[in-house]
């Protein structure tokens, strides 16, 4: 019985972890391509734009300490696109 109640508890130790790698997220800049209309120009954010602001939140700041990135990640219309997707912008 005890040997049971170890593995029981060793195989929900390894489920917890897997969902925890399998919910982080991978900072990929390329992951925003679907905002670039909605960045550069007037046109509305797309629901996968949404998405991927939501889902790229995290890595923002790592975007913002990017010389080559935070011009577009930190421009208004990119603030603008976050806003009317309902995400914080954060402050780094």
């Amino acid at each position: 019985m005890k040997a049971a109640h170890i593995a029981l508890c060793t195989l929900l130790m390894l489920l917890v972890a897997q969902v925890q790698v399998s919910m982080a997220v991978t900072c990929a800049p390329v992951q925003l391509s679907p905002c670039v209309s909605a960045m550069t120009s007037a046109a509305p954010p797309t629901k996968l734009c949404c998405s991927k602001i939501k889902e790229q939140r995290p890595c923002l700041c790592q975007y913002l300490k990017n010389p080559m990135l935070k011009k577009y990640v930190d421009s208004p219309n990119a603030r603008k696109v976050a806003r009317t997707c309902g995400t914080p912008f954060p402050s780094c």
